[in-house]
């Protein structure tokens, strides 16, 4: 087996991908930026290349003018960076299951000329690591082509099923250079009074999902007297770090992977990607293994916290349209509402605030004209805001409404209100 990687420059590298060509971007922390912009630098000398990707970070030059004119994307979640582009001509969404996007390569519905991913240089036996991003990425680099690497001293070594052999990169190109980091704010009063709702909920010896972000965080933070927690989820952050070291989380209670934090990809901070590095304790695997339900489930008291853009009187859940405007993705909420339903114990749970930064209830009697339904009624089982929690299960239309009425923000309650009435022909 040949060990030496063939390292070219950056502009030789990006020369891998042709006119007509579809092209895989590695995502999260681990977007290959300095690759990515070197492409979008041959806009003139290539045309009619798509994209495929889910969530990266970074500027997304591809997706504005004048490079637009040369590549378009068909992404499978929608982040910041690529919005605006995606709900116009530049771009498209393919609405899927994080747990299934394996599907469109292994499959070959989605046939890749070239994959652009980051990487950790080689270990004594010719062995990368893919960092902290495995997600879909290893279907990726199986199917592609050709296999394009940024190879980065800066990229933490992660244990798990993200490695990939020097000898299945076809150009390298070396770099020194941190990779991405994310700093969530302090919670809010509102966020804090729904993470501490949202905690109330969780048992010892609960297995955690939860992404990134001000509600999450609050959540974590109000689980400092809890017990033998474990983690299985799609992603994580830093809000996890003190609950380690004061030996909360301990995953000892877990029946996948007992003792180990299993996830697909995670973003924090310098910190966090330090923590991560060589630690056996954190397992990464694809995301069709992390997300898979019917391994969700195997863990007890599953404990998957989501969030919303809306919720309905029924209970049905928009998480990635305003309207018809894509503004996400599914990405993996119904592969963990599903998984901790169906876990012994487990409790799925939708956690927002009530109202919108702008004042707009997010409790309506319906879905916005063009919205997207995330997660049916018959998945919905608990609810909270800042005005407490409801668990729709076995509830009946009527007495979902009712309920959810009492999570609605007290500027809001009289009108809908009113609209239940109508809805339901309340007497």
């Amino acid at each position: 087996m040949n060990n030496a990687l063939k390292i070219v420059s950056l502009e030789k590298a990006v020369e891998a991908v042709k006119s007509g060509d579809r092209v895989f971007f590695q995502g999260a922390a681990m977007t290959p930026n300095i690759l990515i912009d070197a492409l979008c630098n041959r806009y003139k000398e290539v045309n009619n290349v798509e994209i495929v990707q889910i969530h990266t970070d970074g500027e997304a030059k591809y997706m504005e003018a004048p490079y637009s004119n040369s590549f378009r994307l068909s992404s499978c979640f929608v982040g910041g960076n690529v919005r605006k582009g995606v709900n116009t001509n530049n771009g498209d969404y393919i609405p899927i299951f994080l747990s299934e996007v394996h599907q469109l390569f292994r499959r070959n519905i989605l046939p890749l000329a070239v994959a652009f991913i980051q990487v950790s240089p080689p270990d004594k036996h010719g062995y990368c690591s893919l960092g902290v991003s495995v997600d879909i990425t290893i279907p990726a680099i199986e199917r592609a082509k050709i296999v394009v690497a940024l190879i980065n001293k800066q990229v933490p070594r992660t244990h798990g099923d993200g490695i990939i052999h020097s000898s299945n990169i076809d150009f390298a190109v070396e770099v020194d250079t941190p990779i991405h980091q994310s700093i969530v704010s302090t919670p809010s009063i509102i966020e804090a009074q729904i993470g501490k709702h949202v905690a109330a909920l969780v048992e010892d010896g609960a297995t955690l999902q939860m992404g990134i972000g001000n509600i999450p965080n609050a959540v974590l933070n109000n689980l400092t007297n809890h017990k033998r927690l474990g983690i299985h989820t799609e992603m994580f952050s830093d809000g996890v770090l003190p609950l380690i070291e004061q030996g909360i989380i301990t995953g000892e209670d877990k029946k996948v992977k007992p003792g180990k934090i299993l996830t697909t990809f995670a973003v924090g901070s310098q910190k966090l990607y330090d923590y991560i590095d060589d630690n056996p304790v954190v397992h990464f695997k694809e995301a069709s293994h992390t997300n898979d339900t019917s391994i969700i489930k195997l863990n007890p008291k599953v404990t998957a916290i989501n969030s919303a853009i809306e919720i309905d009187f029924t209970g049905q859940i928009c998480a990635d349209t305003i309207g018809s405007y894509q503004y996400s993705g599914v990405g993996g909420q119904m592969d963990f509402i599903r998984g901790a339903s169906l876990s012994k114990g487990g409790k799925a749970i939708i956690a927002m605030p009530s109202t919108t930064n702008k004042g707009v209830s997010k409790i309506v009697p319906y879905l916005k004209h063009g919205a997207g339904v995330t997660t049916t009624r018959a998945h919905v089982h608990y609810v909270a805001t800042e005005y407490g929690v409801v668990d729709l299960f076995g509830k009946s239309l009527k007495q979902r409404a009712k309920a959810l009425l009492n999570l609605a923000h007290p500027d809001h309650r009289e009108e809908l209100d009113r609209e239940m009435h109508k809805r339901f022909k309340l007497l």
